[in-house]
């Protein structure tokens, strides 16, 4: 929306939020949304984890703030880099002319641009899991979720070898099985890459 109306109010909206998901880090946030959310409104708890399979309700209100804190910085990279890609295709030759054929703008934007321009995203998409990984070291710290992230730092902490180099392979083929997604991904939405 804002790269096909890039002088409305959308652009500036989507770049205000953009703008403040790059810039704050995810430890303030995360403390700051335990201070509203928890301590002052006591709509979430602040801490802890509950399994799924345990307790579903739960389990989704102890993920709420975490996953939203963690995803923050990252949805605003992808925003920022959809509408780069975005208007860019908006200018290509095809979409004049699918234009000029007399179809919806809708159509033209979804059906014709966008489906063009995800391939810089999911290439950014396979890219971010590892600043995802990174991020939620804080994250899981700051709300006491035992992850991967707090699991390598307590290895750390007590120099326990062998866990530091499991959780690292295991980010390693995370990573890996990641970019093999994208790549795969680049078929189904490119014909001409088949």
């Amino acid at each position: 929306l804002s790269a096909a109306r890039p002088r409305g109010w959308a652009n500036a909206i989507g770049t205000l939020i953009a703008l403040f998901g790059m810039s704050v880090p995810h430890f303030w946030l995360g403390m700051l949304f335990i201070i509203l959310f928890a301590v002052k409104l006591g709509w979430l708890p602040a801490s802890g984890y509950e399994s799924i399979f345990v307790d579903p309700v739960r389990s989704l209100e102890t993920m709420i703030m975490p996953a939203f804190v963690l995803g923050t910085a990252l949805a605003a990279t992808l925003m920022r880099h959809t509408r780069s890609a975005m208007l860019g295709v908006l200018k290509a030759d095809y979409v004049r002319t699918a234009r000029a054929k007399g179809l919806d703008e809708g159509v033209v934007v979804v059906k014709h641009a966008f489906r063009n321009a995800l391939l810089p995203i999911v290439t950014l998409g396979a890219l971010l899991f590892g600043e995802l990984l990174a991020g939620a070291v804080l994250t899981e710290q700051i709300f006491t979720i035992p992850g991967f992230g707090k699991l390598i730092v307590d290895a750390v902490f007590t120099r326990d070898y062998a866990v530091v180099q499991g959780v690292v392979l295991c980010t390693a083929a995370g990573f890996l099985l990641m970019n093999l997604i994208a790549d795969l991904l680049y078929f189904l939405l490119n014909p001409r890459m088949r």
